[in-house]
């Protein structure tokens, strides 16, 4: 199975269609922000990274976020804007720097949510989640999604790619 397949199962699975119990899992879906256009501090994104925003859309848009969360940077937000705006949703802000305490309020707020973040931040959420975030992200990479399952039974993390396959430069 190719991973665009693999992909588009485990959203199917983890869809909007899937019934809603009252002990549901928290779905998480974590993603570093798309390509930016410069180096500098809080630059935009660039155009691959507007594109990659747009895949994100497409790759999320049938799984029933309910919640989408960045941090206050150019770069993360215009990634998660195009997802929230198909699917009426704010862009709630979030601190990079308090990350334990961010991954309680996830784990208690029910429902399916996006986290856009970066390089660093990113894989030591997935860590405060519970999951185990494999490799560190190096600055080229932009293409890796995860996702961390938390239910009564435990948490689980499932790392995938989307969009274009990251480059090493």
């Amino acid at each position: 199975m190719n991973r665009r397949t693999a992909l588009g199962v485990l959203v199917a699975l983890l869809g909007a269609g899937a019934v809603q119990a009252q002990n549901a899992p928290v779905v998480v879906y974590l993603v570093r922000h798309a390509e930016k256009a410069d180096d500098g501090r809080d630059p935009p994104l660039s155009d691959a990274g507007r594109v990659r925003a747009d895949e994100l859309t497409r790759v999320l848009g049938t799984a029933g976020i309910t919640k989408v969360w960045s941090t206050s940077y150019q770069r993360t937000s215009s990634t998660a804007a195009p997802l929230a705006a198909s699917l009426h949703l704010d862009v709630t802000p979030y601190d990079p720097s308090k990350l334990t305490e961010f991954a309680t309020l996830l784990r208690a707020t029910p429902g399916r949510h996006l986290v856009v973040g970066h390089s660093n931040t990113t894989p030591e959420l997935v860590r405060a989640l519970g999951g185990d975030p494999g490799a560190v992200i190096p600055d080229w990479e932009y293409d890796r999604l995860y996702v961390v399952v938390i239910g009564p039974g435990g948490t689980t993390a499932v790392q995938l790619r989307y969009g274009a396959p990251s480059v090493a430069k």
